[in-house]
């Protein structure tokens, strides 16, 4: 039993695992954002998602065959990258990430919420969901805030943990000697951007310090998650997290 445990952590971590459970998600979104968007000319995205897919059009992919091309590759080069560490597929594993992700997203809303209320004790849980709800996605439709749910978590995630904290910890891993501390610098620096970026642009939210507290702490658990499970784990604990929200304010 134990050694089947260990076996599902180390397995789920790999890039492998990471890009197949990574793929319904960016399929769901897709699919949702043509769907409920009130225009297909200017169309509403997560912010993540027009950043990820401008250092694809950088690269020459300018429509969605070539970027889907992209994306195929990248799969075939996770692949033959982790081919020597025997990396098994196995469909049980992704039921199991699932409900892995969702105690996440439920600890990661209690842990967050309740940090943030202690720090400012004026501040109830339902008051710091709502200041880090963006105005502009609570006056679209559900099925739109679904969506933007969902690409929040696949997008950001793949931004902020993979490219960002990846990055991060290849910078400072030149200059520290531990390599927990270098994850550390990087987790904290991350987390720093992903708050501060969210009231950058006419779309940004208004700057508020208990907000800015609340996401730098929720992108820091992210960034452990990450950290310790992968991105397949992180990316689906935050899209949860995110659907919890929307749902919640819904209601």
């Amino acid at each position: 039993m134990i050694k089947s445990f260990k076996n599902y952590l180390w397995q789920t971590r790999s890039g492998t695992y990471g890009f197949l459970s990574a793929l319904p998600l960016f399929v769901l979104y897709e699919i949702l954002i043509v769907k409920y968007n009130p225009s297909s000319s200017s169309m509403i995205r997560v912010g993540a998602d027009i950043w990820v897919k401008q250092m694809l059009v950088s690269v020459g992919a300018r429509d969605h065959i070539v970027m889907g091309l992209i994306i195929l590759i990248i799969g075939v080069l996770i692949f033959f990258a982790e081919r020597k560490k025997n990396i098994t597929v196995k469909m049980h594993y992704f039921y199991w990430m699932l409900i892995e992700s969702l105690f996440y997203s439920i600890f990661c809303a209690l842990i967050v919420t309740k940090a943030v209320s202690v720090i400012f004790a004026h501040i109830s849980g339902l008051t710091m969901v709502l200041l880090q709800t963006n105005p502009v996605i609570g006056e679209s439709s559900f099925g739109l805030q679904i969506a933007l749910s969902i690409g929040a978590g696949l997008y950001e995630e793949l931004f902020f943990r993979v490219i960002l904290v990846s990055g991060l910890y290849f910078i400072t891993s030149k200059f520290l000697i531990l390599h927990k501390v270098s994850y550390l610098v990087a987790a904290v620096i991350a987390s720093l951007i992903f708050s501060g970026v969210h009231y950058i642009g006419s779309f940004g939210d208004e700057f508020t310090l208990h907000s800015f507290m609340f996401r730098f702490l929720f992108g820091l658990v992210l960034n452990i998650v990450y950290i310790l499970r992968g991105f397949g784990v992180a990316a689906w604990s935050h899209s949860i997290y995110d659907i919890l929200v929307t749902v919640a304010l819904n209601r």
